[in-house]
């Protein structure tokens, strides 16, 4: 961000967090969306699209530059997820697994961990998946029952994970197993990064989801899996620890890109009521159309600025869990609430298949799933207080272009 001259907290970007944002809003102009339907309609896997954003550098944006990356901060990999998003949420969720794959190495990887694993992925178009998800553990990663066993110097993995995002595609995966039967969550796991070609490793069917079903979603059996002590990641009992604090970084994102879907149908839902007549005049002009845009654009913005107050804390260096969880909340709430009243404003069209926005809301239920599902977001923001509640905080805001709240705010 930019530095304030009066003293106080500046909602501007800097030069090159404009460019950046400018390039993937380009990109998702002219890359995602024309190809969007296609693949939300087949379910092909976007390849071809991930592999021009990894060219442009839109992919692993956080991997730090000594290992080959741009060693983006949260914040400025939010702007890049929001823009993604814009264009498809499908396909920025099956970009945008790598970044949380990633995230357990940023957090605890070691030298040759990071060189080889994080080092790859700048070399390569290569996708990576984060295996924490089991059939009776989501929200509830104490209830993990994937177990890695010591013999000699290597681990031995069993186990079954499910609704891994790019789970047949990954090149490697982050798998937090349990070590310690009888420990508590603390110390009972251990994270591990694990080569896909492994034996004993395999990838289950592609699921059918409700919405993104661009992303590659399945399930993933380990059965006597091999991992050398090398690929332990950080110390052996604080996988828990580890895998808590790589959420930090992704759930910023994760609700970035729920702003960006809703924004996304704001300004279509906008547009159409800005051409669609009816009784002689344009819905636009009708008011209780007028107050619904208005509305969601009120929305987007709050949830916008919690997402970035929620990156920008962490790139300070301090714990963002709190705001990490209200933004997930809100920006979720705001993506379900802002897709469901364009379907109302579109009518009829809202619910053609041909019509582009029919993708965003069959996506945004998925949003309110992804890195936890909303009602635990809402009790980890009652249940932790914010540790940072007495201190001055920079809040940082909305970039420049404003077009289309001021469309939905002048209508009314």
């Amino acid at each position: 961000m930019a530095t304030a001259t009066s003293g106080g907290p500046s909602f501007a970007l800097t030069e090159e967090q404009r460019n950046i944002q400018e390039l993937a809003h380009n990109f998702a102009k002219e890359e995602i969306i024309p190809k969007a339907a296609h693949h939300d309609i087949t379910g092909e896997y976007p390849t071809e699209i991930i592999k021009k954003a990894w060219e442009l550098g839109l992919v692993n944006t956080h991997i730090p530059q000594e290992f080959g990356g741009l060693g983006l901060g949260v914040f400025d990999s939010s702007l890049v997820t929001e823009e993604l998003a814009w264009g498809c949420t499908g396909i920025q969720t099956a970009i945008e697994a790598n970044g949380l794959a990633e995230a357990p190495l940023v957090v605890a990887g070691n030298q040759a961990q990071n060189k080889k694993y994080l080092g790859r992925m700048t070399e390569a178009p290569l996708m990576a998946a984060y295996c924490v998800t089991e059939p009776g553990a989501g929200s509830d990663v104490a209830g993990i029952s994937t177990k890695a066993e010591k013999q000699g110097d290597k681990w031995v993995i069993n186990g079954q994970k499910m609704w891994i995002t790019n789970g047949g595609k990954a090149n490697w995966y982050f798998v937090l197993a349990r070590t310690d039967p009888t420990a508590k969550p603390g110390s009972a796991f251990t994270g591990f990064i694990v080569d896909a070609d492994t034996p004993g490793i395999t990838p289950g069917r592609k699921e059918i989801n409700l919405g993104q079903r661009a992303s590659d979603t399945r399930g993933i059996t380990f059965e006597n899996v091999v991992v050398p002590e090398e690929n332990v990641l950080g110390v052996p009992g604080k996988g828990f620890q580890i895998a808590m604090s790589a959420f930090d970084i992704t759930r910023p994102l994760v609700s970035a890109g729920a702003v960006g879907l809703a924004r996304r149908a704001l300004e279509e839902a906008t547009k159409y009521s800005l051409e669609r007549k009816t009784m002689g005049k344009l819905i636009s002009q009708h008011q209780a159309v007028a107050f619904m845009l208005a509305d969601a654009a009120i929305g987007i913005e709050a949830a916008r600025n919690v997402v970035w107050k929620a990156c920008w804390i962490r790139d300070q260096g301090e714990r963002n869990t709190y705001y990490a969880s209200i933004a997930k909340a809100l920006a979720s709430d705001v993506a379900v609430s802002t897709a469901n009243m364009a379907v109302q404003v579109f009518g009829g069209n809202g619910f053609n298949t041909v019509i582009g926005f029919t993708i965003i809301n069959v996506d945004t239920p998925t949003i309110k799933n992804l890195s936890y599902g909303i009602l635990a977001h809402k009790h980890v923001k009652y249940g932790i207080r914010d540790p940072r509640e007495d201190k001055a905080q920079g809040l940082p805001i909305h970039r420049k272009d404003q077009s289309v709240v001021q469309n939905a705010i002048q209508i009314t």
